[in-house]
């Protein structure tokens, strides 16, 4: 995902603001879905919502099957009212949500000691199942290398150090993070 500018970074949140307020307010889907821009590039993408300091849902897709405004569409209505977490998002904690989204770059087989915390995401993968960390997860949990790669093990559901078994692929990638600054 090449560097956006200030005006694609406004109105990718601006369309989540957008979808969030229609699904947990109005109960509807975002329609018709932007296809202009920004919008038409496909990549993988994830939304984050966080209300009174807390996160309240966080939905994405690993790779871009769909053009961006639809995916940031039915990941935010996703994120707010599926993430299976947390209870459905309502009404009067929209207002004052804070949104995360960020896209993501192709994923890449990484060994384990290319991984850099804070730049890298994850992907670990064994058959069909698989888990996913954020780069900043690992930021923003003091996580070094290694308990990064136990905890996206765990995210998978697999033994915490199953990124040491052969059969195990580990990706990374890189996002591009859009969020309001305080």
């Amino acid at each position: 995902m090449q560097c956006l500018s200030e005006e694609e970074r406004r109105a990718i949140l601006a369309l989540a603001r957008q979808a969030l307020t229609e699904a947990v307010c109005d109960g509807r889907l975002l329609a018709p879905f932007p296809t202009e821009g920004i919008f038409s590039t496909r990549c993988g993408v994830f939304v984050t919502l966080h209300a009174r300091g807390k996160l309240r849902g966080c939905i994405g897709v690993i790779e871009g099957h769909e053009p961006l405004g639809e995916s940031i569409v039915r990941c935010t209505r996703s994120a707010a009212l599926q993430d299976p977490r947390f209870t459905q998002m309502l009404p009067e904690e929209v207002v004052e949500s804070e949104i995360e989204v960020s896209l993501l770059s192709p994923l890449q087989r990484i060994l384990p000691e290319e991984i850099q915390v804070g730049k890298h995401g994850l992907v670990v993968e064994q058959g069909m199942r698989r888990g996913l960390l954020l780069p900043q997860v690992a930021v923003e949990h003091h996580l070094d290398r290694e308990r990064f790669l136990e905890e996206t093990c765990g995210k998978a559901g697999f033994s915490r150090d199953a990124w040491k078994n052969p059969e195990t692929a580990i990706y990374g990638f890189t996002c591009e993070i859009v969020r309001r600054e305080k």
